[in-house]
């Protein structure tokens, strides 16, 4: 079910007003783009949008991001109602994050992405669990889980000021402007710009 011509405009020039980063010509490729996803999806959301995995296909054929785990944080993070389908406005929203946010936006993002249980906070454990799975095994004679706790103490060292063993957002954006590489300090969630 495709959106007729009209209702395209109306949405194209909605999501142009809503969506600073994009411009109408933008606006207009992504939707389309969107509709083609949705025909390729045929999945149960009858048109209104497209399930996690032609989510994580998409974004791993046109970024290069192929990490699972991240992946689904990142369809999370998309799928603002929480619902299991991406919508027009949720797909265009998010990739103005992702591909042109400020960097505030992209710490906001990228914290949530790491925040897996969402209440807040990265704690040691939430770390650990994306640490463990971004880096690359370590050679046999090593423990692999000693490195990650280590790697967990120091980036708490480094990015918790107020030493509740655990980030904030307010940690976490505190370290981010003091060096902007911390941005993806638990795992590679923004796509290489090319």
């Amino acid at each position: 079910a495709a959106m007729s011509r009209k209702g395209v405009k109306l949405l194209v020039d909605s999501l142009s007003r809503s969506v600073k980063h994009f411009n109408k010509g933008e606006v207009e490729c992504l939707i389309k783009l969107f509709d083609t996803l949705v025909a390729r999806s045929s999945s149960h959301f009858a048109g209104a949008g497209f399930d996690r995995t032609v989510f994580r296909d998409t974004l791993h054929s046109a970024f290069g991001m192929t990490d699972d785990v991240v992946l689904d944080r990142v369809f999370s993070t998309f799928d603002r109602d929480n619902n299991g389908c991406i919508t027009v406005v949720e797909w265009v929203e998010g990739l103005a994050v992702l591909l042109r946010g400020t960097l505030e936006e992209k710490m906001k993002y990228c914290f949530q992405v790491y925040d897996l249980n969402g209440d807040g906070y990265i704690s040691r454990e939430e770390m650990f669990q994306m640490l463990k799975n971004s880096l690359l095994i370590q050679p046999a004679d090593e423990e692999p889980d000693e490195g990650i706790k280590d790697l967990v103490e120091i980036a708490l060292k480094k990015m918790d000021y107020d030493h509740d063993g655990k980030l904030s957002f307010t940690d976490f954006e505190k370290a981010v402007r003091d060096e902007n590489l911390l941005l993806e300090a638990f795992g590679p969630c923004l796509p290489d710009i090319k």
